[in-house]
This record gives C-alpha cells, structure tokens and sequence, in this order.
C-alpha cells in the first residue's frame, strides 16, 4: 500500500476498512477522457459531426445532456476548431456537477467566489443563456486572466470579473445565488496512485480556507436564497465537518440533492459525496438555503 498513512487514516475514520479499500482501488485508476458542449455556440449534435469526422468516439452521459465521453486524449481534442473557437471545454464529469443545482433565473445575480480558470463560471453562463449577471472572483493575477479569456472565448455575457480574495468581499455586496466551488486538498481527483500533491499540512490547512469563503458566503447571499458548496474532496474534514460548523452558526437548512452516480454515506441528509471511480472525480456537493 503506497498511499500516504495520514489519508489512509483520515479515510478509515470517515468510511471504514471496507470503503477505504474500495477508494484506493479507485485511486489506482485513471479518468476517462470528457468534455462539454458550450451551448452558447453549439449544440451536441454538431459536436458529434465534428467528432464523427475526426473518427473520435463518444458516449452520452445520461444524467447531463451536454456532456461527452470521448475516446480521445486531451491534446487530440485541442487540436480539433471546435475546441480552439469555443465549442467545447473540457471538463471532468463531477466537475460539471454543482452548477446543476444552481437556481438560475433570469435576470438574478451569482457569485462564484473560486473561479479560475472558468469551468462552472462558463457552465453558468451556457446554463442561463447569458441572462443571469455574474461576478466571478480570483485573486491570483495570472489565473484571473485565464479565466477572462476562457470566459470571453466560450461567449459569456453579462460577467464581471473582481481580482481579490472572495474572503475580503465587502459586505454590501448580496446575491441571490452562490457558487462556492472551494479550494481543497483534491483528494478525490487522485489518479493511478500519485499522491504527489496532497499531504496532512495542507488538509489541515485549507479546510482554514473553506470555511473562512463558506462563512462569507453565507453572510452575503440573500435571505431566502440558495448556495452550492462543493470540493473535489472527499475528506469529512473538509465537507461535512465544516457544514455541520456552520449549521451551528447560521440559520440554514440543507437542500436535499441527487446525483445519479455511485456515492460514500453521509451523515447529512441530501448532501452528496461522490465515489471516485473511472468516469467520475471524487466530489463533495452540498445545496444550502438560508432562512
């Protein structure tokens, strides 16, 4: 067993022997190769004429209308016209997850305070047909530009784009809607065993960071409205440990959500973790109304 004792014991504490094997046989694994159909330019149909041609398969995701998998490596899609104008982004399955759960009217405003380099941001956007107003923040300078052009490239309107730490947000800023897709430890990202970027000080640490961004988002999202929380964890400590603090702090209530795919056992009725697999990145989703 080569996957660090700090993880096998936190993974132990949270799902037990059985489970825990299970993940790390999933960690052993690597991801299918899946993209986005950015709806703002195309539509599926054409994307699969496009792949057709190009003798790439693919398979629908039933769950997600505007999802591929292809039987591709990445650097073949990027050498396709659809992926270079815009017409799809890659994306992992989970990934494409927590904008789903997104109460998107038209015409109401959002903010995603971890957007770099502009996946969900995109997602969003394609979701509303560019009728919602967002604001989309990032605090390293070289990321927010990543996602300026991402966004500009994939056709999003109606974005505006802050340099700045989403913790420093001004309280007279109010939402109707959040997406807190959180800086985490990716421990349910790992692929074919490399635990390269993942260790005990940084779980520690930025579970700090998580619930510094939760706290703040919940001060400034409208009462009555509703938040996503997600992380590509799937550590207690960084998803159900902080929203059981904040249930303590904050008059909220958990939205109960589905998924439809295979999940780990949650204490908190209606949040979703989701188990690391072939098709799908380990990922924690939570849906919060404040009352």
């Amino acid at each position: 067993m080569n996957i660090p004792e700090f993880l096998y014991n936190r993974l132990i504490n949270s799902y037990g022997e059985d489970l825990t094997s299970k993940i790390i046989d999933r960690y052993n694994l690597k991801r299918i190769v899946s993209l986005r159909v950015n709806t703002l330019k195309s539509n599926i149909d054409e994307v699969k004429e496009v792949l057709d041609k190009n003798n790439i398969s693919y398979k629908e995701v039933e769950s997600i209308p505007f999802a591929l998998i292809v039987d591709s490596d990445e650097s073949k899609l990027k050498e396709l016209d659809i992926y270079k104008n815009g017409l799809i982004y890659l994306q992992s399955i989970s990934s494409m997850l927590p904008p789903l759960y997104l109460d998107l009217v038209k015409g109401s405003t959002i903010l995603d305070m971890a957007a770099s380099p502009g996946g969900k941001t995109s997602e969003i956007c394609a979701l509303s047909n560019n009728e919602i107003y967002v604001t989309a923040t990032e605090v390293n300078e070289i990321r927010r530009d990543r996602l300026v052009y991402n966004l500009d490239k994939l056709g999003c309107k109606n974005v505006t784009t802050l340099r700045v730490d989403a913790r420093n947000l001004d309280e007279y800023f109010s939402f109707d809607n959040i997406l807190l897709d959180a800086p985490c430890s990716g421990s349910g990202t790992i692929e074919e065993n490399d635990f390269s970027k993942i260790n005990d000080k940084l779980v520690t640490n930025i579970t700090k960071v998580q619930e510094s961004l939760l706290r703040k988002a919940l001060t400034i999202l409208k009462p009555g409205k509703t938040m996503i929380y997600s992380t590509c964890s799937i550590l207690k400590e960084e998803n159900e440990n902080i929203i059981n603090k904040m249930m303590k702090e904050f008059n909220i209530e958990i939205v109960p959500i589905e998924v439809g795919f295979e999940t780990l056992p949650s204490k908190i009725e209606g949040v979703q973790t989701i188990m690391p697999s072939e098709l799908n990145e380990g990922f924690f989703i939570c849906k919060i109304k404040k009352l």
